[in-house]
């Protein structure tokens, strides 16, 4: 169990469950031409998750002084696990991570993608060790890490089917991915930024200037409330001008997304301890889940549409 802490296992399984849920529930049932078998595409899901759980050990071992002071009973590193064997983990996850990148860019005969590998390990790291000091940077590289993940997939298996015959099909479902992209960026932004309000009190002990110690928590709620406030709004016209006549889809988005982002809106002006904080950082990894889920709800009721 232990070791499962150390990667933060939950947030690794929500990563390959997303990967699984665009391909399997999104692209395959869209019966457009891709690139990877399924055994590559499961190496690709292992490939991400490595580099993420590696992400994750260097971070932890990184974060011992403020996992001391935040969350004790989280903290692993130094504990039940020695900073050796930390680093240990992390060199190998992201070896593993880095050469299955590798093995895939020589499959689909695009070698020079495998430095996609080698950049988001390379993000990670600075992370850890300096970029989560620079109040919104680190938030920023977390977010896109997220949405990488998204990305990746039409590069690997959708980018490198694309023939004269399926290009404007292919190009509308690497469009889909990218829109998911975006939507996962943001909302993950914001949890990253709720998440820095949550952890104040050991940030600050351990000289982290995050971006509510280095502006207070009432501007980062401002600046929190108007992130939400434009994914709202660019969510309600998404839904309104591109699948209005789903009626499946539209009640989907307004019950299980766009009412939870209203719902944490609220919550958030009142929002004042580590509790609420950390309530707000849960409601938006729901709103995640949910939103990368409505992928399948959106094929289905174009099925049901076409029937």
């Amino acid at each position: 169990m232990k070791y499962l802490k150390l990667i933060r296992y939950q947030n690794l399984l929500m990563l390959a469950f997303m990967q699984l849920v665009f391909r399997y529930l999104f692209l395959k049932q869209s019966y457009v031409d891709l690139a990877l078998t399924d055994f590559n595409y499961i190496l690709l899901v292992i490939a991400t998750v490595c580099i993420a759980a590696g992400g994750y050990v260097i971070n932890n071992i990184m974060d011992q002084d403020t996992d001391e002071i935040a969350k004790p009973q989280n903290r692993v590193v130094g504990v039940s696990i020695t900073e050796t064997v930390a680093y240990n983990w992390y060199i190998g996850l992201t070896i593993v991570g880095v050469g299955i990148g590798f093995y895939l860019s020589n499959v689909i005969y695009k070698p020079t993608f495998a430095s996609m590998f080698i950049l988001v390990a390379t993000l990670l790291y600075m992370y850890a060790t300096s970029f989560k000091q620079i109040p919104v940077l680190g938030n920023v590289v977390v977010a896109l890490m997220l949405s990488t993940s998204i990305i990746i997939i039409g590069l690997f298996d959708i980018l490198p089917a694309i023939d004269v015959d399926n290009r404007f099909r292919m190009k509308e479902a690497f469009d889909i991915l990218m829109h998911y992209a975006i939507f996962a960026f943001i909302i993950n932004l914001i949890r990253e930024i709720v998440k820095d309000m949550e952890d104040m009190d050991g940030d600050y002990q351990s000289g982290i200037n995050s971006l509510p110690i280095a502006i207070g928590v009432q501007k980062t709620k401002i600046i929190v409330g108007v992130l939400t406030i434009i994914s709202i709004s660019i969510l309600a016209y998404y839904v309104n001008s591109n699948l209005f006549e789903l009626d499946y889809v539209v009640y989907y988005a307004m019950v299980l997304i766009v009412g939870p982002l209203i719902y944490f809106g609220v919550k958030l002006m009142n929002a004042a301890n580590k509790k609420e904080f950390h309530h707000l950082s849960l409601v938006l990894k729901i709103i995640l889940f949910f939103g990368i889920l409505s992928v399948a709800v959106i094929v289905y009721n174009l099925k049901l549409a076409n029937a």
